[in-house]
């Protein structure tokens, strides 16, 4: 193999000083699965390459495609998706490379989406007190989001992530190519994530976004490699300046406080993007409620969405009690009241005396959340 596949990826470093890495390299390109496994033997010499993925992503081929008929260690998470995202499938990878006699020389190779990225990433911090993980993410939300920036853990039988640890990774390779396995909601849902970085950081993506409708949604290899690595530059900026979340980092969860409640309160029958797409508009309604509002962003945002096939309102089952509950839950609520990521702008949070996120009259939530109720 003579590499030449990789003249074509476009590359992105994100700095993260308080980590021992310091610095790790995002890859960017259409079609080079294939040729990745030489390279990941290649950049850890000597070290054992352990996979976790899980059955849809093997079952789609892209495991096959990695491995191109080598042999490897490897755990495959079933059933796929958010209902195995829970301590016992970390403690099963766990025990698994125990048994497979695999020690702090090892290296946890996450193949797969958001779910799986989470859970990889997570046993990669647990294990032996930490081992290097690289992220191979196959979906459009990771591809966008989740792979990026080293936030790892399980959700709880109560909430959404609530079992975590901050690990980088060591690695982000970014196929575009696996983008076309996915069914047309999977690929949809992903999409929010491009809009939520676009509505927290930059107007002109937003507006290309608005332009690239038709190109999306024929997943044209040049706009899906344009899209990563748009998404990958504003994640890894904010990242940088904040990589454990302690203040600015917070704007990533733009849409994601009331979007983390709709996911856990409908059992995760909606997708992780589709929760967002929600949780976007919930925040645009509270920025009315408080005034700050005095362009068209609400209604760009929503046209947006729509056009994306992304739902904007909560299924009317969906229970107004259980929802407040789950809010009151949220990880980073304070004193019962979850922070809210709101924008000043098309394209710029919101910030007042310094913070990011910010609390918000209980009062006004139990407005809002009638009003987003699909009627």
């Amino acid at each position: 193999m003579t590499g030449d596949w990789k003249i074509s990826l476009k590359t992105l470093s994100v700095a993260v000083p308080a980590v021992s890495q310091g610095e790790y390299d995002i890859s960017i390109g259409t079609g080079y699965l294939s040729h990745l496994w030489p390279e990941l033997n290649r950049r850890y010499n000597g070290r054992e390459l352990f996979v976790v993925t899980d059955s849809a992503v093997a079952g789609a081929g892209h495991l096959e495609t990695l491995l191109a008929g080598r042999a490897a260690k490897t755990y495959v998470i079933d059933p796929p998706g958010e209902s195995s995202k829970q301590m016992q499938t970390v403690t099963a990878i766990l025990e698994e490379m125990e048994k497979q006699f695999l020690g702090r020389d090892s290296v946890i190779i996450a193949l797969g989406g958001g779910t799986v990225g989470d859970i990889a990433g997570f046993a990669a911090a647990l294990f032996k007190r930490g081992v290097p993980v690289v992220q191979i993410p196959t979906t459009t939300v990771s591809q966008a989001d989740s792979a990026i920036g080293g936030k790892t853990g399980v959700d709880s039988s109560l909430s959404k992530n609530a079992f975590g640890a901050f690990w980088q990774p060591s690695a982000v390779y970014i196929d575009t190519a696996t983008l076309a396995t996915l069914d047309d909601l999977q690929y949809r849902a992903g999409l929010a994530e491009s809009v939520k970085h676009a509505a927290i950081m930059d107007a002109r993506y937003f507006a290309y976004l608005e332009g690239a409708v038709d190109a999306l949604q024929r997943k044209e290899p040049a706009t899906l490699e344009h899209l990563a690595m748009e998404n990958c530059r504003i994640k890894a900026s904010v990242v940088t300046e904040d990589p454990m979340e302690k203040n600015k980092r917070r704007i990533l969860n733009y849409g994601h406080t009331i979007g983390h409640a709709v996911e856990s309160a409908g059992g995760y029958s909606l997708l992780h993007g589709e929760a967002v797409a929600i949780g976007m508009v919930a925040a645009g309604r509270i920025e009315k409620e408080l005034g700050l509002v005095k362009d068209d962003r609400l209604d760009r945002i929503q046209r947006l969405l729509t056009a994306l096939g992304l739902p904007t309102r909560i299924p009317r089952t969906y229970s107004k009690r259980a929802l407040s509950d789950l809010l009151r839950r949220d990880k980073k609520a304070v004193g019962g009241r979850p922070r809210f990521v709101l924008l000043e702008s098309l394209g710029r949070a919101l910030q007042r005396n310094g913070q990011w996120a910010h609390q918000v009259d209980p009062k006004i939530i139990e407005t809002i959340i009638p009003r987003i109720l699909a009627g």
